[in-house]
């Protein structure tokens, strides 16, 4: 009895916070700027044909083409990756360490840093795959990009706006969100904050590293990244047994990307924040009907 006094109790604290985020959005609209995002307003990046680099040191060293085209896209180019040095570096670590590379990245928008991503997570075995708001963007970049290089990338047309982000929040204490497998499951419990045109891609494969840039959030009339925080957290959930996936979300400085991130990947979850990235290592709840969607507030750790 007690231990459910407890449960209910804190229940009813997390349904009153979040009714006062809710409450709170418009006003955090008004007094944090949210700047628009460099991923709206810049250019596909421009790729040049060339397949490899060589470079005679007597052992014929040859540089991977993705490792190549990278060097040589920003070298030529006045175009540089939306995120600073050290949000990339802690994104390299998330891709090359811990585990064996090269790993399934799957990244939540498609712009500078597209070839930064495919040098990153070069090699065979590893998939990395765009989804992106905007379906002329993708067809400039596949027009540039080197067949040879492969750029797989997907447009999504998302049905939720910024402006409800306070309403959608809300969704954090609903069954029909929390309380599914994946995200098949949550779309037959019509769970509000799934996407609804992701492509199949998203489910064929397993995804060891999540990058959420995108869909555009800097006005009340754009998408925002309230389904994209949620569809990671829960293909993270829904890996097999004993997997985890490192869940990047940028630009946290704004309302949105801060609290969804850390209603819908948990706090317990956060481990390692610099500039605008915040790094979640969200573990499979897969066959663990125990395992609640967030860990316990008192075992969260500090961002």
């Amino acid at each position: 009895m007690k231990a459910a006094a407890g449960s209910l109790l804190a229940s009813r604290r997390r349904r009153l916070l979040l009714a006062g985020l809710a409450a709170a959005f418009p006003l955090l609209f008004a007094v944090v700027p949210v700047s628009p995002s460099s991923h709206a307003t810049a250019p596909p990046h421009r790729h040049h044909e060339h397949e490899r680099c060589h470079h005679d040191d007597g052992r014929g060293f040859t540089l991977p083409a993705p490792v190549a085209e990278a060097l040589l896209h920003y070298a030529a180019s006045p175009e540089t990756p939306q995120l600073t040095r050290a949000e990339l570096s802690l994104a390299a670590r998330a891709l090359t360490t811990s585990r064996a590379a090269p790993r399934n990245l799957l990244v939540f928008g498609l712009g500078r840093d597209t070839a930064l991503w495919a040098a990153l997570n070069h090699g065979a075995g590893g998939r990395t795959v765009f989804l992106e708001e905007d379906a002329s963007w993708i067809d400039a970049a596949r027009a540039a990009h080197p067949p040879g290089l492969g750029l797989e990338a997907y447009h999504v047309a998302y049905d939720t706006v910024l402006a409800d982000a306070g309403e959608l929040l809300l969704l954090r204490d609903d069954p029909a969100c929390v309380a599914q497998p994946d995200l098949a499951a949550a779309i037959a419990a019509s769970c509000g904050l799934v996407p609804k045109g992701l492509p199949a891609a998203f489910s064929e494969v397993e995804w060891d590293v999540i990058l959420v840039d995108a869909p555009t959030g800097y006005d009340p009339s754009r998408p925002g990244r309230m389904g994209a925080i949620y569809a990671a957290g829960m293909a993270a959930r829904a890996r097999r047994a004993g997997a985890t996936t490192d869940v990047l979300v940028h630009d946290v400085d704004r309302p949105v990307e801060d609290m969804f991130s850390r209603a819908f990947l948990c706090e317990a979850y956060a481990v390692e924040e610099v500039g605008k990235l915040r790094r979640f290592v969200v573990p499979s709840h897969r066959g663990d009907a125990v395992t609640p969607f967030c860990p316990p507030e008192q075992d969260a750790a500090s961002v």
